[in-house]
Order: structure tokens, then sequence, then C-alpha cells
């Protein structure tokens, strides 16, 4: 990691500018310019903004729910989030191999626990059961085995995920 503390400090740099720095301007800007080129030339907008502090008033009192209700709706509401984690996962091997991970040692537990539970109820393991496992344990292997961070095996498993559960 101490190898790219050029490119983690840009990355810090350009989130704090983009998330922080930059918004703020924004925001003073827009007020800015919205009013004195826009409000100031309409006279029967100055019955409503009669000042800019009363433009920033109305328009904070307005705005902030209003951009609260789009976050909301863009976060739960709508399609656009999923689809940015979507893109996400295709596009970051390291969130990728996690979400894999995780998948793969949930099937696995789920499947040993199956057995535990079968053998303190004296019950013998299936030839189905232990069949199950041996698929499992080839999959995950494999996976092992041939997977990177620049190839397209997790992308793969993480794509088929919902076709590979079996209990």
């Amino acid at each position: 990691m101490e190898k790219h503390l050029g490119f983690r400090a840009w990355f810090y740099f350009r989130n704090g500018w983009s998330l922080y720095f930059a918004f703020i301007f924004a925001a003073i800007n827009t007020l800015t310019v919205t009013y004195y080129l826009a409000i100031e030339r309409i006279p029967s907008l100055l019955l409503i903004f009669p000042s800019f502090l009363h433009y920033i008033v109305i328009v904070t009192f307005v705005g902030i729910p209003l951009l609260i209700f789009i976050g909301y709706a863009h976060y739960k509401k709508t399609a656009a989030f999923r689809s940015e984690v979507d893109i996400s996962m295709e596009t970051n091997p390291y969130q990728r191999r996690m979400v894999v991970n995780t998948e793969a040692i949930l099937r696995l537990n789920l499947k040993l626990l199956d057995l535990i539970l079968k053998s303190s109820a004296v019950e013998k393991a299936s030839k189905e059961d232990l069949e199950n496992i041996v698929v499992l344990q080839n999959e995950i292997s494999q996976l092992l085995k041939n997977r990177t961070f620049t190839n397209e095996k997790d992308l793969e498993f993480f794509r088929n995920i919902d076709k590979k559960i079996s209990f």
C-alpha cells in the first residue's frame, strides 16, 4: 500500500473536492447566479423573493426537503441505485471477490450444518448429500484455483449465484 501513496492521496483529494468543496461552491454559485441573473431581472419574482436573503431562506426550506426526497427515491424507489451497484460489481474485482467468497462460505456452511444435524440425530448422510458437498467442494476449489483479480471468474460466479443455490 505504501508504494501507491500518491494514488491514494489523489483519490482522497478527488473525493474531498467533489463531495464537499465543489458541492458547497456549486450551491453558493447556483444561488448567486440564479438570483442576480434571473430573479432580479424579473419583477414578478421579486415579489416572492424581495432580497437575496429571502431567496436563500425560501430555497433552503423548500430545496433541502425536496433534495432529501429525491435522494431517498434514488436509493429506495428507483432502479438507478441498483444499476450503479450492478456496474460497481461488474467493474470492481475486489468487491466482487468479497461477495463471491461470502456466497461460497455460506453455501458450504449450510451443507456442513445439514450434515452436523443429521449426524447428531443419528441419521446417516444420504449419497445425494455427500455428492452435493463434493460438487460444491470441486466448484469452490476450481474457482479458487482459476480466479484472479484480472479475469472474469468471480464475475461469472457472481452472475450464476441464483442458479447454483441447491439446498
